[in-house]
């Protein structure tokens, strides 16, 4: 079974619907959604390519892939667009977004498939695997799928605590996160939780993540952040 998993952004059902069995017998693992909105409610991270029709309701196709471009869990995901502005200007503006390819509609079905196989191709990824999701600054990585934090390519122990703290961080780098966000984001299933707590998971943290530590920077009167 092919794992490449492929998520078909557009809202008109009908198209979804042949997308999705055409895709799914090539052997594609396939998920819909009729509305951008929708689909930024699933966890984007998991999947390997994106169909996105560019006019939709209250959110367009192209605002979406400006979305999904600035999320490091999906950026470097591949995208397709589907529409039907087929203007000079509109290809241009998917292309500068970061769009891989862009099919005019209408379109046939085996053209879709063609395009997805080639954008497949040049992504380089092993459609028996899934891509492992990372987070990373220098020699500091994340390993999301794993759940593991590698130094100098050698695991460190980490609480489950102190894992979602680094990869708030490096997923918000030199931005300031109060006490009150951290706990929100961190703690958020605890009732009680002291502020007390939060710098020793701190002062943990700066201590497994070696010369690392002193790039997550104390802002007094504010919080903390992990600067560049």
């Amino acid at each position: 079974m092919n794992q490449y998993r492929i998520l078909v952004v557009d809202d008109e059902e009908d198209l979804c619907e042949i997308l999705q069995f055409n895709l799914e017998t090539e052997g594609y693992q396939v998920d819909v959604s009729y509305s951008a909105e929708e689909a930024l409610k699933r966890d984007l991270s998991e999947y390997n390519l994106f169909l996105l029709d560019v006019m939709m309701g209250e959110m367009s196709g192209f605002k979406l892939a400006r979305v999904l471009h600035d999320n490091p869990k999906t950026i470097g995901i591949p995208i397709i667009f589907l529409t039907a502005k087929d203007t000079e200007n509109d290809r241009l503006t998917g292309f500068n977004i970061g769009a891989d390819d862009y099919i005019s509609k209408p379109f046939s079905i085996r053209e879709v498939l063609a395009r997805v196989k080639a954008v497949i191709r040049r992504s380089g990824i092993n459609t028996a695997e899934a891509p492992v999701q990372e987070l990373s600054y220098d020699k500091l990585v994340m390993q999301l799928d794993k759940k593991k934090v590698l130094l100098n390519g050698e695991e460190i122990p980490f609480t489950k605590k102190e894992y979602e703290i680094l990869k708030l961080f490096l997923e918000n780098k030199n931005r300031v996160f109060t006490r009150e966000e951290m706990l929100s984001r961190v703690w958020s299933d605890e009732v009680i939780v002291l502020d007390r707590t939060i710098d020793v998971n701190i002062t943990r943290l700066r201590k497994k993540i070696g010369p690392y530590g002193k790039n997550i920077v104390t802002r007094l009167g504010y919080g903390y952040c992990f600067e560049e």
